[in-house]
């Protein structure tokens, strides 16, 4: 069914002008999901629920109800709570334990008349960059099976690609909503910390954590952080002629496999051409300064803020029950300690805050004294690794640590807390690469527009392969 290649929006008007039923839409994805079981996607998918949403949808659609999403289907990363759903948070002491409330994001899907269609795999506790998860299984990138689909929301990334869903949420504390897109060959969106309710989410860090959509397109971006967020500000025409982007130096732009930096760089020489204006935007000491800010802030945040939604959600487990019931050994060698004497010190994170304070300032004053709109930047500086390598990943023939690796460019913004957006450029030896871009805080509309141009002057990217 040539629909489950379409966009969100593409779909959304063909469902309010009876061109397509969401029974017919929801069943084709149904077989699409089951084709593709290897690559271990969901965690939870109820495919009677499912078209049980959709007859209702179709119902509400031919009495002449329109809403945003009426009758489009979405996917959830298994860390945001849904009614009725398991949220296992990708971990051993929550894994299959339903929810009786929705998250707030969740309440907004299904106030707009979405479809949830079940859970998605990803790292545990979102402790990761590969998905290679003990408790559910490792998730398959779409575009080779051997190859992680990034993460930590893995699941969201790859059932996008492999239309699975038109759409689905992940979260992004460090680059996990933009990595994923990057190596699955999608789009993603990580919104200014804030924009989107982390309410029944379940965290790493207040400060750093944000849900944010991925999808085939920056239209069906923009349509999702509408309904998201609250602001569904038309997205002006931006004209490339005229705009300024930044080249932020250094480290961005260095040491990326050959490929990368050809994808990329060919994508910056098609929007020269076009009459974009590049500009080297120095940000001295961003390396250091964030090198201060993010485990400090992340691992002191996450003992406070786990123990408090696993209270208030009622969860029925405690976070001590949480820590010993990891299994994958990458976070188990991460948080075991948190329980051992080895928080964070209170003295310790304060002065993390106040480096996160000069990293802000930082990207301020870049922004400002610069007069550019957007950082553009590989999203990751190689294609996706090979499942299994989960500690150690070779770069330009070195072998360094794989999560440093894969968030070495999106995890400044994201301590800094504001948007990026990664969009998919081309091939290099068959595998996507991701371009991405960082906006000012609040200029989320804005950078969406702006990756809608972008977008458009780019060549289309191919579609993932369909098993068979």
């Amino acid at each position: 069914m040539a629909w489950i290649t379409r966009s969100a929006v593409d779909v959304r008007d063909a469902l309010a002008s009876r061109q397509l039923s969401c029974a017919e839409l929801v069943s084709a994805l149904i077989v699409r999901t089951d084709a593709a079981r290897a690559l271990n996607c969901y965690v939870a998918f109820d495919a009677e629920g499912l078209l049980a949403q959709a007859r209702a949808a179709d119902a509400r659609l031919a009495a002449g109800e329109r809403l945003p999403l009426l009758g489009v289907p979405v996917a959830l990363k298994d860390n945001i709570d849904a009614a009725g759903l398991p949220c296992g948070n990708g971990t051993g002491a929550l894994h299959g334990r339903a929810v009786h409330a929705d998250a707030e994001l969740v309440r907004r899907l299904r106030a707009a008349g979405a479809l949830i269609t079940g859970k998605l795999g990803m790292h545990e506790l979102a402790f990761g960059i590969t998905s290679n998860n003990a408790v559910t299984g490792a998730v398959h990138n779409p575009w080779d099976a051997a190859r992680m689909p990034g993460g930590s929301s893995g699941g969201s990334g790859a059932a996008v690609a492999a239309r699975l869903v038109p759409v689905a949420i992940g979260t992004d504390t460090g680059g996990s909503v933009r990595v994923p897109a990057a190596l699955c060959g999608v789009a993603g969106l990580r919104p200014t910390v804030g924009r989107v309710s982390a309410d029944g989410i379940a965290p790493i860090s207040a400060t750093r954590d944000t849900a944010g959509p991925l999808a085939r397109c920056v239209a069906d971006l923009a349509l999702f952080d509408g309904v998201l967020s609250g602001d569904d500000t038309p997205l002006p025409d931006v004209a490339l002629r005229g705009l300024r982007l930044g080249l932020p130096q250094p480290g961005f732009w260095d040491d990326l496999e050959p490929g990368v930096r050809g994808a990329c760089e060919a994508a910056l020489a098609t929007l020269r051409d076009a009459g974009v204006t590049l500009v080297p935007v120095p940000l001295p000491g961003l390396a250091e300064c964030n090198g201060e800010v993010s485990f400090v802030v992340a691992l002191f945040e996450f003992v406070r803020d786990l123990t408090a939604y696993l209270h208030d959600k009622q969860r029925g487990v405690g976070f001590a029950d949480v820590i010993h019931g990891i299994q994958s050994p990458d976070v188990k060698a991460l948080a075991s300690p948190l329980l051992a004497g080895g928080a964070v010190p209170e003295a310790a994170y304060r002065q993390a805050l106040q480096a996160r304070a000069r990293l802000q300032a930082l990207y301020r004053e870049a922004f400002a004294s610069h007069g550019v709109e957007a950082l553009v930047f590989p999203t990751t500086p190689r294609t996706a690794a090979r499942i299994g390598e989960d500690e150690t990943v070779a770069l330009n023939g070195r072998q360094g640590p794989t999560f440093a690796t894969f968030i070495r460019n999106t995890d400044p913004g994201s301590n800094a807390a504001i948007p990026g957006l990664s969009l998919p450029v081309g091939l290099a030896e068959g595998l996507p690469v991701g371009l991405a871009l960082d906006g000012p805080a609040g200029s989320d509309r804005r950078l969406l527009a702006i990756g809608r141009a972008i977008e458009a002057a780019l060549p289309a990217m191919p579609a993932a392969p369909l098993p068979d």
